[in-house]
């Protein structure tokens, strides 16, 4: 019983760190691609600001992020647009299952810039 209340806590503090590891990893993995699934919607012809931040949101959403900021740059896109930015910015505090103060208001933020197809024509 002894070894038991000595064991647990260590063992149960590692499970839950590399489970909270994990969901960082996974946070990452799914900013990187929304930041590149957002910047390929808007720079094909047609494409438009606000289709690059909808699909950056639809991947964001599919791991239930929140507190997200997307930026698109510029924010007006036309024929003559040589390259767009997008920066992703989502907030640990409000996306891990540990206690805000153990992740100490730490960001993950993505930038892409990628050029347009249509620049130039």
């Amino acid at each position: 019983m002894v070894e038991f209340a000595i064991v647990a806590p260590l063992l149960f503090f590692f499970f839950f760190a590399a489970f909270e590891f994990c969901r960082v990893s996974m946070i990452r993995h799914t900013v990187d691609n929304a930041v590149y699934e957002g910047c390929r919607k808007a720079i094909v012809p047609g494409g438009t600001a606000s289709d690059a931040r909808a699909a950056a949101n639809h991947v964001l959403g599919t791991l239930g992020l929140q507190k997200a900021t997307v930026n698109v740059s510029p924010a007006k896109i036309n024929n003559q647009t040589p390259e767009l930015t997008m920066t992703i910015e989502v907030s640990l505090d409000a996306n891990t299952f540990v206690p805000p103060q153990f992740t100490g208001g730490r960001k993950i933020i993505r930038t892409l810039t990628m050029k347009r197809e249509t620049a130039n024509l």
